[in-house]
């Protein structure tokens, strides 16, 4: 691979989850320079094709000069407002429309700055709705081993990430319990579906009670989990971890960071399972990457505890949340979702690049599963597949990567490659992402890591 020529000193910059000598090494991080539609350009000139939308973000593709001219054009009228005291149009007008996007029952939209704010907020919600109702002592958040939902404090604790370092920070927020997650692939119980009739989800009520409904106060999960394997899970698990809940008066958030907005072929990744949860957490795709912006939409049946005098109101503050700029950006990227029907196209385009993957799997023994929906897609690679042999985890992941971009294209590969380009990408150009990955992996079967 073509490397970028090293900077001549060590750089200020200190990038998220890299070394401080990672502009010294033989391989240096990308410069990225410009983006258009589905493509990248490093400073060199070099092009790829982003088959991570960034980080599962820019979902109306990257260049879109009418979200630039929003920006512009709103921060030339107003930048900045306490949003703490005062409302401003874009964020009423963006609210609204979350609302009538969402399923029915949401009613109310928090803003945040990030998915990890959002999660946090979501939290601290769930669990001040209790205190605001007389049961104060729900204060336990239940997560899944293998789920990721951010980096704040709160959403740390609450992470069942591998990749999600916790020991550094610990101890961290009490009352965080993981439980196992669902993942057909690799059942943590050992089971079967659809004999299993769910165990995965079923089970939690067993830790609710081990841990006193009364101490409870919500579930965490993300309709469809990318850390723990981008499985997605049968409709009856959702169903039954609603009844739960519902069960037990614990509330159950959807993390639709990485899902909503038509990631999976519909406007949120619940909707393939029939529930309506009480609080959703949403960012990324919300403004396509192009300002920063996070929300909590929540269901009226939970606002409702927050009404009354100031006793009552939901105590948190953060200084650019429901930021005029950032929301006026997001109203205008909803509306190309909409104009352009981008989860429609992600539905039709992710079917075909699925039908692409499998067909490569088939003749590939470095694939052992292709998972996903919409355009949302992971293929599990081990070493054969016959035996299920994995490659070393961390030579995989750099050899990997190095191959992929060698041939033009940008992802997160290692034990799972995901594959999840803007939703305005077209068949001819999932082709191109299949072909990749198909000769990628070819050189991987003649001598990898």
């Amino acid at each position: 691979m073509a490397t970028q020529p090293r900077l001549r000193r060590r750089p200020a910059l200190w990038l998220q989850n890299q070394p401080l000598d990672a502009f010294e090494r033989d391989d240096p991080p990308l410069v990225i320079d410009r983006g258009e539609g589905i493509y990248l350009w490093d400073r060199e000139v070099r092009r790829y094709i982003d088959a991570l939308s960034g980080l599962w973000v820019v979902a109306a593709g990257h260049g879109r000069t009418e979200l630039a001219e929003a920006a512009a054009e709103q921060a030339s009228r107003l930048a900045y407002a306490n949003t703490f005291a005062y409302a401003t149009e874009p964020a009423l007008e963006l609210a609204e429309a979350l609302v009538k996007l969402a399923p029915p029952g949401i009613a109310r939209v928090h803003f945040a700055n990030s998915g990890s704010e959002a999660v946090e907020l979501a939290l601290k919600i769930a669990k001040q709705y209790h205190y605001n109702r007389g049961e104060g002592k729900r204060y336990k958040i239940i997560s899944r081993i293998g789920s990721y939902h951010g980096q704040t404090a709160g959403a740390l604790s609450v992470n069942g990430a591998s990749y999600a370092v916790r020991p550094p920070f610990e101890p961290l927020v009490p009352g965080a319990i993981r439980v196992p997650g669902v993942n057909c692939a690799h059942c943590p119980y050992e089971k079967t579906y659809p004999s299993c009739n769910v165990y995965c989800a079923r089970a939690i009520a067993g830790f609710i009670e081990a841990e006193r409904p009364e101490t409870v106060a919500a579930v965490i999960a993300e309709p469809i989990s990318i850390a723990n394997g981008n499985f997605v899970p049968p409709a009856e698990y959702w169903r039954t971890l609603r009844e739960v809940c519902d069960a037990y008066g614990v509330l159950l958030i959807a993390d639709e960071v990485i899902n909503g907005f038509g990631r999976t072929g519909r406007w949120w990744g619940i909707d393939h399972f029939g529930i309506v949860p009480d609080l959703m957490t949403v960012a990324k795709q919300l403004s396509s990457g192009y300002a920063p912006i996070g929300a909590v939409l929540v269901h009226e049946r939970v606002a409702a505890a927050f009404e009354g005098g100031p006793e009552r109101a939901f105590m948190s503050g953060l200084t650019f949340a429901g930021h005029p700029v950032a929301c006026a950006v997001a109203r205008a990227n909803l509306g190309i979702l909409q104009r352009e029907r981008l989860p429609e196209r992600a539905a039709s385009v992710g079917a075909h690049l699925g039908a692409r993957l499998r067909e490569i799997a088939r003749g590939r023994r470095v694939v052992a599963d292709v998972r996903g929906i919409g355009l949302l897609w992971a293929l599990e690679i081990v070493r054969d597949r016959d035996s299920g042999e994995p490659f070393p985890s961390r030579e995989l992941s750099r050899w990997l990567e190095s191959a992929l971009q060698r041939r033009g294209l940008l992802t997160r590969a290692g034990s799972l490659l995901f594959l999840a380009p803007p939703l305005v990408t077209d068949r001819e150009e999932a082709d191109a992402i299949a072909d990749i990955v198909d000769d990628a992996l070819a050189e991987l079967e003649r001598g990898g890591p």
